[in-house]
């Protein structure tokens, strides 16, 4: 797809499709942005729709389907958009530990494509704020996904999620126990029948039932 250069071409890549459950227009909104007055729109369309398609289809859908909807609370950033949180403190990290996280349109160091989206789970939430340790998602999330990186935050145990190629594997906190859970190459702090007792009572991976598609309309496209 060409560079946005109208709101025709924004309107297209709004309504790609990336995934089961998500469009582009999902994660394209941007506070920073919207306050400030400034387009938060990829430079490299391309890349932005492989590395959110890679991201939703490995990471997003499988949550959904476990715990239904979930709140999508900082997404993609365009390098411009971030460079302006950085320049003014606005919780952004400079662009180029960005690429390949919140910067979907740019490969990391290494060449690796990657995304990354805030989320919060609100059924795990609404637990989290009566008590429950945020380390019990964290583990889900590392015995069932693919993921990059995870960091936890406070509000509602929303974490950054980071889908990336040739994963490095990494847990980290701003909550207690605050610093990192589990660094790159390393094996896990807790074996994994003690990990499965924190969420035993999790739903049924991916169990989720949807309506079946009635068969003649099965391989309709949107």
């Amino acid at each position: 797809m060409r560079r946005i250069t109208s709101l025709d071409l924004l309107e297209k890549l709004g309504k790609t499709r990336l995934s089961r459950h998500f469009f582009a227009r999902d994660f394209l909104y941007s506070e920073i942005g919207n306050f400030h007055g400034m387009p938060n729109l990829p430079e490299n369309v391309d890349l932005f729709l492989a590395a959110g398609a890679a991201f939703c289809v490995e990471l997003l859908d499988p949550i959904v389907e476990t715990f239904g909807p979930v709140a999508v609370r900082s997404a993609y950033r365009s390098p411009s958009v971030n460079k302006f949180g950085n320049d003014h403190d606005l919780k952004c990290a400079r662009n180029e530990a960005n690429f390949a996280g919140h910067i979907w349109d740019r490969r990391d160091g290494a060449g690796r494509m990657g995304a990354c989206v805030s989320v919060v789970v609100p059924w795990f939430a609404d637990q989290y704020n009566a008590g429950r340790d945020w380390r019990d998602l964290a583990w889900w999330v590392h015995d069932h996904l693919p993921y990059h990186e995870m960091w936890f935050f406070s509000t509602n145990a929303a974490f950054n999620l980071t889908w990336r190629q040739d994963p490095g594997r990494v847990i980290s906190s701003y909550m207690a126990p605050r610093g990192k859970l589990l660094a790159v190459g390393c094996e896990p702090v807790e074996d994994l029948p003690t990990r499965r007792a924190r969420y035993a009572d999790f739903p049924a991976f991916r169990g989720i039932s949807y309506p079946t598609i009635p068969a003649r309309w099965a391989k309709a496209k949107d």
